[in-house]
């Protein structure tokens, strides 16, 4: 259960992230998938990470600390930002040193628009999450946003392209920010890996 929720620090290098003390989880996903919507949804706080209809609003690592125990980070999104290349490839950078570098850290969530065909921006990423052994796991986002047989029929084919890049499927989750589904099961998942961390 996540009772509190409080920013700490945004950065664009890794080296200044808080000190590696406590477990940590972070999400990703390609701009505009409603990351910004969902960290909300999850820690019952409306304006915690900031949302915004344009493409790339987050573009910086954002730690927010969660029951005074673990951090939750905000990273940028991948693809799609009209941005410049530079910037593009400087925040590229960013997140892979984040994500190879960052000992505490115990879970990343990869979102997922769920009403999408599988988009292969999001499985390149997923490869190389793989290569580089980033523990990953899977959130299907807006799935209020259609049938949940076209939910179902995306995700189907979306995890069988994923049996070609892992020996086994992910975990998964089907999550919609609006009316709240997936709350329930991410908060404990996320829990457990914060446990798993504190037990080794």
């Amino acid at each position: 259960m996540i009772n509190k929720a409080t920013f700490v620090i945004s950065n664009s290098n890794p080296g200044n992230c808080p000190k590696p003390d406590r477990a940590e989880i972070a999400f990703i996903g390609r701009s505009n998938v409603g990351k910004s919507s969902l960290i909300n949804m999850l820690v019952n706080q409306k304006g915690l990470a900031k949302t915004s209809q344009k493409p790339g609003k987050t573009q910086l690592i954002n730690h927010f600390l969660i029951n005074d125990k673990w951090y939750l980070v905000d990273l940028p999104g991948y693809g799609f930002a009209k941005v410049n290349l530079k910037v593009k490839q400087g925040w590229e950078s960013m997140i892979t040193t984040y994500l190879t570098k960052r000992e505490n850290l115990c879970g990343v969530f990869v979102l997922i628009d769920s009403r999408l065909e599988p988009q292969q921006i999001d499985l390149e990423f997923l490869l190389w999450c793989g290569s580089q052994g980033v523990p990953t796991v899977l959130v299907f986002t807006k799935a209020d946003k259609q049938s949940r047989a076209k939910t179902d029929q995306n995700i189907r084919k979306f995890l069988s392209k994923t049996q070609e890049i892992f020996e086994e499927e992910p975990d998964y989750f089907i999550s919609s920010a609006e009316a709240g589904t997936g709350k329930a099961e991410l908060t404990r998942f996320m829990e457990e890996l914060v446990t798993e961390y504190e037990v080794r």
